[in-house]
Parts: structure tokens; sequence; C-alpha cells
């Protein structure tokens, strides 16, 4: 049985010709500055409940992929951070293969970023300082929970977050569980902005071993800090 709802016929205004994205607009021509740039205008955004929600896909040994939504907690030169179990799907996933991708999507923008890369554990001092910035209720949590394992029903999870509770009294310190950060190291960015009549605009940077080599000055444009970037047809 189909939807009842005509799925295409439907049709979002995205932005005008006038405020298309252009190569000469980009101030520094390397993407962390630029991803910055437009958070800080999601951030100012209202419509934009949860701006650094961003959907990571992983891939397992047998090439299977996956993918969930997670919190982007910080953007360092180096590239892009969250943070989860490390007894997750996510994490088994990367302990394997740590090839990754990760995409934010902005729709009150028209706007999204794809980042590629690679995910690497983050010093465990840094995730334990993370750890105790968040609610305490949340570091319960997160000792409650051993992430994407089986368990008989919510009622466990609930016995486990009491036991923890008395445990620690109202005070006591939560212990850091199997618990931390990751680092995306990116080599491909891309920055797309929609437009009305579908000639979406795509800038992509990328970096690697001789990339420099591509630069032509046509299709492939020399960046800053090992980058070049490139307009694709959308």
């Amino acid at each position: 049985m189909s939807s009842t709802v005509n799925l295409s016929a439907l049709r979002l205004k995205y932005r005008e010709k006038k405020e298309v994205f252009l190569e000469e607009n980009i101030r520094v021509k390397e993407p962390i500055t630029l991803f910055r740039e437009w958070l800080d205008q999601a951030l100012q955004t209202e419509e934009l409940l949860e701006p650094n929600a961003a959907s990571l896909a992983t891939v397992d040994r047998n090439g299977k992929p996956s993918n969930r939504f997670v919190l982007l907690k910080d953007v360092t030169d180096d590239g892009f951070r969250f943070f989860t179990n490390y007894g997750s799907h996510k994490a088994q996933d990367i302990a394997c293969n740590p090839n990754v991708a990760m995409t934010i999507y902005w729709l009150p923008l028209r706007r999204q970023i794809r980042i590629e890369g690679v995910a690497e554990k983050i010093p465990q001092e840094d995730s334990l300082a993370y750890f105790h910035q968040r609610p305490r209720a949340s570091q319960i949590g997160a000792l409650a929970s051993e992430q994407s394992t089986r368990i008989p029903s919510r009622t466990h999870l609930d016995e486990i977050e009491q036991e923890i509770k008395a445990k620690l009294g109202p005070d006591g310190e939560v212990p850091l569980p199997n618990w931390g950060g990751y680092l995306i190291r990116p080599h491909t960015v891309e920055f797309w902005q929609g437009q009305t009549n579908r000639l979406h605009d795509r800038i992509q940077f990328r970096r690697g071993p001789d990339i420099e080599r591509e630069v032509d000055g046509k299709l492939v444009h020399k960046g800053e800090l090992g980058w070049v970037y490139e307009r694709l047809a959308p």
C-alpha cells in the first residue's frame, strides 16, 4: 500500500539565484574556517533547535553500512569531535574500519555539509574532562547503559540507574565508563546550498598526498593549509 501523500509532488522553496554561494565569498579557502562561519550562522538561527545534530555513517568489517545521529561536540583545527560508548555499534565499526562520513543538514538555511575522513579516539584525559562537564544525570546514564547491548526491559535500565545513585550518593564522583570521544580527521568536506531552480551550489574541499598536483586553476583550485577546492555539478 502506497502512502496517501504524493511524495513526488513535494517541493520546498530553497534560496533564490541572488543568494548563490560563490567561491569569492569564501574568506579563507579551507573548510574548518568556513564550517565555523556556517555554524555560527546556524547557532543564531532560532528555528534550528539542535544545530550540532549530525548523521554519522560507519561501515563494519563485512562492508555493511550503518547510520545514526550523534551530537557534534567540538570543531578543532584537526577536525570534528563526537562522544559515544566505546562498546557501541558505531565504536565497533570504527575499530575495524575507521573510515567514516558525517552529514549535517540545516533546513532553515537550506545548507548541508558532508564530511568524510578517518575517526580516531581522542586522549582519555580529554574524554574525562568533557564527561565531568556533562549534567550528573547524563553521566549516570552513560554509566548505566552498555550501549547497543541487549537488555531485558526498560525496567532493567531504571534499576541499574537507581543502584548507581544509591552507591554514589548525592555527591560521589561518577567514574568514567567505557566511553569517550572520537576525532574525525577530514580529507573531504563538501558545502551544499540549495537553490530553488535546483541548480544547487556544491563546493568541495579535498586534502591528501600529492593532491596539489591536480590544481589547474580551472576545475581544481589551490586552497590553504594543503587543501584544494572545486565546484561540483548538482
